[in-house]
């Protein structure tokens, strides 16, 4: 077990695959669990990603310190934890009252936020007297008459099924943590409110919702969305209030697919480490089966060069988190036409089914190229443009018939 004291607690923590190069999530917990409720999400999304885990002040493993607590409060414990671990920059992911916390850290310290998956949350949750009234039940009867109203907003009917041991062992993490800290971050929810302050968060942000959350709804959690600049919304379906829990195959799934279309970076990145960051963007560019073929094909002769194009091309310039992968995309596109390097455009063509890069971005590139580099360099990257799309399209055609 790993223990961190900041200022007045022991704060409980858990690191999973920290590999130089590997982007970096941190995971927030919601309200009464602890960091156990992140474990079939990172096993669904594998070994693409290093992770931080703790428990918040007050819950799980951590101690209680002193209460009530604030957001900022919570957020001064993850950026001490990242300063222990020397992470400059993490994608923060965080469920209810995660998602308040990570919100905090987005618009506080900005420059240590890679990107943001705001979960079941909202830029305010709840009203003033709804938390006065569950702090003053707790305080009367500790937090064993909540768990049942409690399970009712977090999971689904089809969830709440007394056979289901995922079910009885979230009720029993509830009813086992500590009342004091689950009243004293109560009181940290009430008091937050970033109704105007996420309306500046530039990281890139997806949020999330369930489609049966009785704690923060779809719609709310789409309003907070709405405010935030260039964020994304997705629902996941049949779930909840946690759905690392009652769908984790889907929820690790929808944040994939946001996060395989950014790029991940140090500034202050050894060589070693571009390397590295190089071969992992490249991979998600490209795909495993391009770089493989890659590499088999290398030889003593020109293994410096494949080096050097992972260095700088895929660990410098691709890892930049200045631009998204579908902007890189685009851009190198509308490049490789106007200089006729057909074969390369092919190739990034084809990547465009892992940038997020569409057709009709393709399209626009090309018609920037008729214009600024000249109608017959465009007409030739249509040519190829539309034979290598056709081949896509037919072979997951293909795909289709067979399953």
């Amino acid at each position: 077990m790993n223990f961190l004291n900041v200022d007045d607690t022991a704060i409980h923590y858990r690191t999973v695959g920290m590999v130089p190069g590997k982007p970096v999530i941190a995971f927030v917990n919601s309200l009464g669990t602890d960091f156990r409720i992140w474990d079939s999400v990172m096993h669904e999304l594998g070994d693409t990603y290093a992770y931080v885990l703790h428990d918040k002040r007050g819950h799980g493993l951590s101690g209680a310190g002193v209460t009530p607590y604030t957001i900022e409060t919570h957020a001064h414990d993850l950026l001490a934890l990242l300063d222990h671990l020397k992470i400059e920059k993490v994608i923060v992911w965080g469920l209810s009252v995660g998602g308040l916390i990570a919100q905090s850290l987005a618009i506080t310290r900005p420059e240590r936020i890679t990107a943001l998956i705001l979960s079941n949350t909202a830029h305010k949750i709840g009203t003033a007297e709804m938390w006065n009234a569950r702090i003053d039940a707790i305080k009367a009867d500790g937090l064993a008459r909540l768990v049942d109203p409690v399970m009712e907003r977090w999971f689904t009917p089809a969830f709440r099924r007394s056979d289901n041991p995922l079910y009885a062992g979230a009720r029993t993490m509830l009813a086992r943590q500590s009342a004091e800290g689950y009243s004293g971050t109560c009181a940290a929810i009430r008091d937050a409110d970033y109704t105007e302050a996420v309306t500046h968060i530039a990281a890139p942000t997806l949020c999330v919702a369930g489609d049966q959350d009785g704690s923060t709804s779809p719609d709310l959690v789409r309003t907070m969305a709405d405010r935030i600049p260039g964020s994304r919304f997705v629902e996941i379906a049949d779930c909840g209030h946690i759905p690392c829990l009652e769908q984790p195959k889907a929820y690790a799934a929808a944040v994939a697919n946001f996060l395989r279309h950014l790029s991940f970076t140090n500034s202050a990145a050894s060589v070693g480490d571009r390397y590295s960051q190089g071969m992992v963007t490249r991979r998600a560019v490209l795909g495993d089966a391009h770089v493989d073929r890659a590499s088999a094909l290398a030889t003593t002769f020109d293994q410096p060069f494949q080096r050097l194009i992972t260095e700088s091309a895929w660990g410098t310039v691709w890892s930049s988190d200045r631009w998204t992968k579908r902007d890189r995309s685009n851009v190198t596109i509308a490049l490789l036409a106007a200089l006729g390097q057909y074969e390369e455009m092919a190739m990034h063509v084809r990547a465009t089914a892992n940038t997020g890069a569409s057709e009709d971005d393709i399209r626009e590139a090309l018609m920037h190229v008729a214009i600024y580099a000249g109608v017959p360099a465009a007409n030739h990257g249509f040519k190829i443009a539309k034979q290598v799309l056709a081949d896509r399209n037919a072979s997951s055609a293909q795909k289709e018939q067979t399953t």
